[in-house]
This record gives C-alpha cells, structure tokens and sequence, in this order.
C-alpha cells in the first residue's frame, strides 16, 4: 500500500513537471539608450559656465525610476562618442591621466550594461581610449574594429544578456570612415569594416550560434548620407542594414546629432525599429518590448520605441555628490586665467565675412607654423570671448576639438581650388538682389550640426594670407578670385606654397582637400610637412599667455562681392539665422 501510494506521488510530482498544453508567458523588457554624450555628464557647462539641460545625471533619475519597475529586464546601453567635448574629457584624458578616466567613472558608477566607441573617442588616440576600454566594467564592443595583427575583433562584437530566459544580442559597430578624419597614428593596428557585410556575419552568428530570441543593433553611425570611400564604405549606413541585413529587431543608432524614431522594411519584408535619440544627453532611445512565448516557443514580438526627453528631469543628486570633488577640480582647471581680451571676439560674425574670432585663430596659426597660407573654418556656431580676463574654459570656444597643428604643401591652383569647394558650400550662387546670400535650410534648424545652412557650417574654410574675392554671382567652382598675398606679392597658381590647417582637414577630412583641390586622399601624407605632437588648443593657449594681453581684430583680406547686393542680403540673412541686425 505504501509503495503504491509513494509512485504515485512521484506520478503526480512527474505531472506537474511536464510543460502545461498552451501556457502562454509574456516577458517584459526595457532598453534604453544615449548617444553622443560629448562629456555632458553633469549639469553644468564648464565652457559657458553656466547650468546645462539634459545631461547624464538627469539620464539616471530616469533610468533608475525605470529599474524600479524593470529591475534586471532594463538595459541601459551607450553608443560612443563620450571621451569628448566637455572640457571634463579633456582633463580627464590629458591633465588627470593617473586617474581612473571620468568617463569610465561615470559609466561605471550608472552600471551601464554596453558600452561602444565613437569616431571622437578613437581621435583622443591610442594612450587614451585603450586606459578606458580597460577601465569601463560594462563590455565594449565593437563588431567592425579589427586587429590588422591578428584579423580578429579588437573589442568584443557582441554581447548575449539573458534575462528571465530571454537571449538578447546586441551588436555594436562604428562607423568605417574613420581614415578621412583622423590620422593613421591614431587607431593605428587597426581597421573598419564596411557595414552591412560586417552586420549579416554576425547577425548569423548570434542566430546559429547563440540563439538570440532579440537582436539589437547599436551603431555609431548615422541614418544615412555622410562621406563615401572609394571602397564603398559609408559614413552613414544605418538605413542601408537596416534594408539589407535581416534579423535585428531594434537598431539604436547615433553619430549625427539628429533624432530617428523610424520603423524600416527590410529586403525580406521583416520591419526594424531604428532610433537614434541625438546628443549631449538631451534624450534617450527608449524601446519597449514584450516577448510572448507559447510552450517556451517564442510567437509574438511587440515592440514599441519613443524618443524621450530628459532636459527638465530631476538632477540625481546623490551621483552630484559622489563626483563633485571631481566637478570641483575640474572648474578650477577651466577657470584658470590664461589671458585678457580687449575685444568681444563672436563666432557668428565668421559667416559673413572677416571675423576678429576666426581670423585670430588664422594670424595665431601662421605666426605659430610660419606658414604663407592658413585655412580655418568656424567650429562653433554661435560661441563668443567676451572682453576681459581670458580663461582655460575660453579656449573650448576659441577651439572646439583636439585637433593638431599641420602644414602641407599647396600649389596655388590647389589652394583656389580648396578655396572653391568650401564657398560652393557655403555661399548661395544669387540671382538677383533679393536672394539669400547663404545656403540656408529651414529644415536643418533642429540638426545639432548644421543649424539652419544647409550644409556642415566646420567646413566653411575661409583663408588668410592671401587677399581674394568671392564673387557670387557666379557659378561654383568660379566664386573665388585671389588678388595677390596679403603682404602685397603676386599670388602664383603654379607656385608652391606652405598652408597651415587643422588635422581634420589635413587627414581629408570635409573633402575639400580631395573635391576641391584635387589631391587624392592617398597622396594627403606626403604633402604634410610637419604636425605637431600636441593639440591645436594648447598651442593656442600657450601663445595666448605669452601674448598677455591681446585685442582680436577682423583680417580685411575677403569679402563677398558685389556688395550692393551682398552687403543687404549679410544682413537679411544674419536677422534669420541669429535674430539680428
């Protein structure tokens, strides 16, 4: 009686253990994403020295509100681009070197699930990101940046979170035009893969291989547009996997400052969530997903995505206060005196013509390099030196990058040529008095980067050394007519000249060295004659604090023509764009 009663019970024990007919379970899931954080971590903006919205203090209150609710089921993700742009990068990365990397600091102490490098990290060079990679407790991947030494990932390409049995993979990859920005010795060992083919073998891979129930993309890459190599890697190629690789569910995306919140069709008639929530920490990619499993077979994905903003949300004062010995020493580094201007020097004068802010960078670069020639373009959009005590945190407005100091050699026809491309992008061909002296874009007033031209405002190179028109009532290719040297000597277009320039420009980047003065990208390394081994900010500072005190006054050396019509359309244009006379 009593072994009976006993396998029985095991019977009854063995039928609870078998799966029920038609059990249905729905499983939950949080991701959320930022993207282009350029060192906005705190809410406090230590260049303007002022208050900052958005930034990733207020990204925490927000995700830690969802962890409440999500606990292991949220992912918190980053897509690159955070080793710089706030000067708490720069100290960080080349003052406070001994120190753990800030940005690693402040991923780490958000528990951030991923991690992903951006164009602007690996520009901060080898000693830099390798100490963060190192340093950040969260994987960082890259599928698409090889080791040209063993021709195998240099990070990880892929991560596989399981969470209440869910397999999640997210891939991560960076856009492969890295080469027309920045110099080889900056990623140097290493190498960018094209896109797509890169996405469909590893999209196999975590389908055959690990099984992945949800496959998430994370690029460091724009939707679509950008630069193109002859090879046929492109800058921006979001879009273009999302059409042509099958398998991903969500694709976060980022690289150009804009906001996506796109549904595309794939080439196998499957749908891909893309969202891209722009930059500085302003918003966040938030994708909500449902997962329905019927007999642990999985049957339905729900997936929904917001761009949400987090500009006016609660600040999270208990990291404020677990960083503000760094916050601290950071403001007494950019507070620092390093100088005193005489003169209110403002970027926004740069766009019509000579400017004391722009030309100042020019007259400091030819006096530094010695060269005949200098290329500059304006950096900022709108940034101004106030007169008076000029300090550290004035030169991430004087100069907003790291980039190096270089001099190649030009011949003249290239120079005009260089000159041609930059204003065919920049200055409208009018037809008539009433026409806008700029090439303006009512739909770019919302893009981070080109604020209402319609084109990218860092490669409007103007010139000094040479005395020119730009004339436009002509066509492009035909605006520019160089006078003479500003030093009163004849302008030879079959002489070589040395032309100081930054390091984006001298890698190619812009591609008005290439379109415009016809040097194939190949060619660029054997016209630089010298680079200097610090940045360009540095040299800047230090000929500022040498100088002592100095009054940035506007070169006189170009102007737009004719001036019965360009000077009226100056005007009218600088009141759209800037709300002023």
């Amino acid at each position: 009686m009593k072994n009976r009663q006993r396998i029985f019970g095991i019977f009854l024990l063995c039928l609870t253990a078998l799966p029920v007919m038609g059990e249905t379970k729905t499983i939950k899931l949080r991701v959320i994403e930022t993207s282009d954080v350029h060192g906005h971590f705190f809410p406090y903006d230590f260049v303007e020295r002022k208050p900052l919205k958005g930034t990733l203090v207020r990204v925490n209150t927000y995700v830690n509100r969802l962890r409440d609710e999500y606990g292991d089921n949220l992912l918190l993700i980053d897509n690159g681009d955070i080793l710089q742009g706030q000067p708490t990068c720069y100290w960080s990365n080349y003052v406070a070197t001994d120190e753990e990397n800030i940005a690693a600091s402040v991923v780490n102490y958000m528990r951030y699930d991923v991690e992903s490098m951006g164009n602007h990290d690996v520009e901060t060079g080898h000693g830099v990101y390798d100490k963060w990679i190192r340093e950040v407790r969260c994987p960082l991947l890259g599928a698409n940046i090889v080791d040209t030494k063993t021709g195998q990932p240099y990070v990880k390409p892929y991560e596989i979170f399981v969470r209440d049995g869910v397999r999640i993979a997210i891939i991560s990859m960076l856009t492969p035009t890295i080469s027309s920005w920045l110099n080889e010795s900056l990623w140097e060992g290493l190498n960018f893969l094209e896109m797509v083919e890169c996405a469909k073998h590893w999209v196999k891979e975590v389908k055959e291989v690990e099984h992945a129930d949800l496959v998430l993309g994370l690029f460091h890459s724009g939707k679509e547009g950008g630069i193109s190599l002859p090879d046929g890697r492109m800058e921006d190629a979001t879009a273009k996997v999302a059409r042509e690789v099958p398998g991903f569910d969500i694709i976060f995306f980022g690289h150009d400052h804009q906001q996506h919140n796109e549904w595309i069709t794939c080439n196998d008639g499957s749908q891909v969530l893309t969202l891209d929530p722009s930059c500085w920490a302003l918003n966040v990619a938030d994708a909500q997903i449902e997962l329905t499993y019927v007999d642990g077979q999985l049957t339905k994905k729900d997936i929904k995505g917001d761009i949400v903003s987090v500009r006016e949300e609660a600040i999270d004062q208990q990291m404020m206060a677990h960083f503000q010995p760094q916050i601290d020493r950071i403001k007494q580094y950019v507070n620092r005196p390093i100088g005193r201007f005489e003169t209110t020097a403002r970027t926004r004068d740069s766009f019509f013509g000579n400017s004391n802010f722009t030309d100042f960078i020019h007259n400091l670069q030819l006096q530094i390099s010695k060269a005949d020639i200098s290329f500059n373009a304006p950096l900022s959009f709108d940034s101004q030196i106030s007169a008076g005590n000029v300090t550290v945190a004035d030169m991430f407005k004087l100069y907003r990058f790291e980039n190096k100091l270089y001099v190649l050699n030009m011949t003249g026809r290239e120079i005009k040529g260089h000159l041609e491309e930059s204003y065919s992008r920049w200055a409208n061909t009018m037809s008539s008095a009433d026409d806008h002296l700029l090439q303006l874009n009512n739909r770019s007033k919302g893009d981070q980067q080109r604020m209402g031209f319609l084109n990218y405002t860092f490669n409007f190179d103007s010139a000094a050394g040479i005395d020119y028109e730009v004339d436009v009532t002509k066509p492009d290719g035909q605006k520019v007519r160089i006078l003479r040297m500003s030093n009163g000597e004849p302008f030879d277009e079959q002489k070589n000249y040395k032309v100081v320039m930054n390091s984006y420009r001298g890698n190619g980047g812009g591609d008005l060295l290439i379109k415009g003065a016809g040097i194939a990208k190949k060619d660029l390394g054997e016209r630089i004659i010298y680079q200097s081994p610090l940045d360009l900010r540095y040299y800047l500072m230090k000929e500022i604090e040498r100088m002592g005190n100095v009054t940035p006054k506007a070169n006189t050396n170009w102007k737009f023509v004719p001036e019965e019509w360009t000077v009226p359309a100056a005007r009218r244009d600088r009141k759209l764009i800037f709300g002023e006379e």
